[in-house]
């Protein structure tokens, strides 16, 4: 089977930057290599700047976006712990989900989906959570919260809770402050804003967290005390774990490179103006974004399917004809919205014409 080249202006993944790619095909060093040592310290270096961070224990553990999730419920959650968590679309979902598996007490603060999370409800749903835990980018609805009002109001009520952050389709895209923000866990992916193939989780842990955390999680793979023996250098020496996924690392170093020569704050102002661009395009079509207004994503556009249209048909033309491929919406939602990304190498305004061209054309509009 050929492949194929597909414009990917969905959820993600997006098609890599074209630096992160050209780094797979580099020659494969041993994880226990000192050159590849090196670009291991280089690329938690580059995640501390995009993260906005100084935690020492910045590091990008084996497997997608969700990894990061399962390690920081793993990881800082006991029996019987009250976790907060909001809820306003899928992946706040999942977080009650993966954090009751590990025995947490759950209370989840629902909100409408498309609507941003409410910091003061959230901060009001217990008197002395242990966590408290939101999705900044909600990646089914194309929402932004403030997890910064968060950060402040645990800082202010409740000095011992834990902020924790989910931050896959936030990062390198929008602003993402960590230690002014009072994140003390936070996860990310690499294949959505950060421009790199899916297979890494960028982690981040306070000390705050660290002093708190479970010193013998009940997963061995994701015991982030036996992984950081690994990967901190500062230590001297190295205790091996597991084999590291050398050529993603080598690949994140390269993207990440690439983000910090561009500068973050340009490719930031990139992905905002390619977002508004889209925005507006669909508006002018006379589509109707389904977002919050003032709470819009720029790197993930939700747009509802206009009356009378098939969503799945259009998404297959899409593909078929244009090669591109979009989003269903997520939940109840899934053949009443679309998700439109454009993340990464994807943020720029010729993407988000030739979507807004396919789409003209094959709705009459």
């Amino acid at each position: 089977m050929s492949l194929v080249d597909r414009a990917l202006l969905g959820p993600g993944p997006c098609n890599p930057y074209p630096e992160a790619t050209t780094a797979l095909a580099a020659p494969i060093l041993g994880h226990l290599d000192p050159a590849f040592l090196r670009l291991l310290d280089e690329t938690c270096e580059r995640l501390r700047t995009v993260w906005g961070t100084g935690n020492r224990r910045t590091l990008p553990l084996s497997g997608t976006g969700s990894i990061g999730m399962e390690a920081a419920f793993a990881n800082f959650v006991r029996p019987g712990d009250p976790v907060v968590v909001a809820v306003n679309g899928l992946f706040g979902q999942r977080m009650t989900d993966v954090a009751a598996r590990y025995g947490a007490n759950v209370i989840a603060v629902e909100h409408e989906w498309g609507q941003p999370v409410d910091p003061e409800r959230v901060l009001d749903a217990h008197p002395s959570p242990r966590i408290i835990a939101a999705v900044h980018a909600e990646t089914s609805t194309g929402v932004e919260s403030d997890i910064g009002a968060l950060g402040r109001g645990i800082a202010a009520r409740f000095p011992e809770t834990l902020l924790l952050a989910d931050c896959v389709t936030s990062l390198a895209g929008i602003e993402v402050r960590a230690d002014d923000w009072g994140i003390d866990i936070g996860y990310s992916g690499t294949q959505k804003c950060v421009g790199v193939a899916p297979g890494l989780a960028p982690f981040t842990v306070s000390e705050k967290a660290w002093a708190a955390r479970v010193e013998q999680p009940p997963t061995w793979y994701l015991d982030l005390g036996m992984i950081g023996s690994y990967v901190d250098g500062q230590s001297g020496g190295r205790t091996y774990h597991h084999t590291a996924p050398v050529a993603m690392i080598a690949s994140l170093h390269a993207g990440l490179g690439r983000v910090l020569e561009e500068g973050l704050d340009a490719v930031q102002a990139r992905h905002a103006e390619a977002g508004a661009y889209l925005q507006d395009g669909l508006e002018a079509m006379g589509l109707e974004l389904f977002a919050a207004k003032g709470s819009r994503l720029p790197e993930l556009t939700t747009v509802r399917v206009p009356e009378g249209v098939d969503s799945a048909q259009v998404r297959g033309r899409l593909l078929e004809e244009y090669g591109i491929e979009i989003g269903a919406g997520a939940g109840a939602y899934a053949s009443t919205v679309w998700r439109i990304g454009l993340m990464g190498h994807n943020a720029r305004i010729a993407r988000a014409e030739l979507v807004l061209g396919a789409l003209r054309r094959l709705l009459g509009r």
